[in-house]
């Protein structure tokens, strides 16, 4: 069965994203000594389930359309220019959007991305792991990654690996 899945990268003060959405502090591959995790992530996953402003963000970026074939589905009502034919626009709650995700998903993973998604997957006890490459800068403002959850849950470390220029990725699981 497919899990939901979360892999963000967050700065020491709980930031995954400046102010207007910057992500120019992300270190890039010569800091981190490779990619990250995030090839061998996006290899077990078959769907990416993100909200709008993630979506508005993620086809700013410059190059093609960065995940291919593997289906996308934005949480939104309004109408959308899709970038690329494997994004899907979906509405409903939380429950319903992560079991359309989900369905595409296949028996791979569903890639949750977007801060509010995150937080209402959050509260509905619906990610089975979260992955946060935690990047040694302060930020002082930005997008949030956990703010606003109305549900306290206990996690349950799975991996701290450290990787370059005083970045550590943490993977934990919610303790059930």
């Amino acid at each position: 069965m497919p899990r939901v899945r979360v892999f963000l990268a967050a700065s020491i003060d709980g930031f995954m994203a400046g102010e207007n959405n910057d992500l120019s502090w992300l270190p890039g591959p010569d800091v981190l000594g490779g990619d990250g995790g995030y090839g061998a992530f996006m290899a077990d996953v078959g769907c990416l389930l993100m909200g709008r402003r993630t979506l508005d963000v993620v086809s700013g970026f410059d190059g093609p359309w960065p995940y291919g074939d593997t289906p996308v589905v934005v949480a939104t009502h309004r109408q959308l220019d899709l970038p690329a034919p494997s994004v899907h626009v979906a509405g409903g709650d939380i429950t319903e959007l992560v079991a359309k995700a989900k369905a595409l998903a296949g028996d791979k993973d569903v890639y949750l991305d977007g801060g509010e998604l995150i937080r209402q997957a959050h509260d509905a006890g619906l990610i089975d792991e979260v992955t946060v490459t935690l990047v040694p800068v302060i930020l002082g403002r930005g997008q949030p990654v956990f703010a606003g959850a109305n549900v306290r849950q206990a996690m349950t470390l799975i991996r701290c690996e450290p990787l370059g220029g005083g970045v550590v990725q943490l993977v934990w699981q919610p303790s059930r």
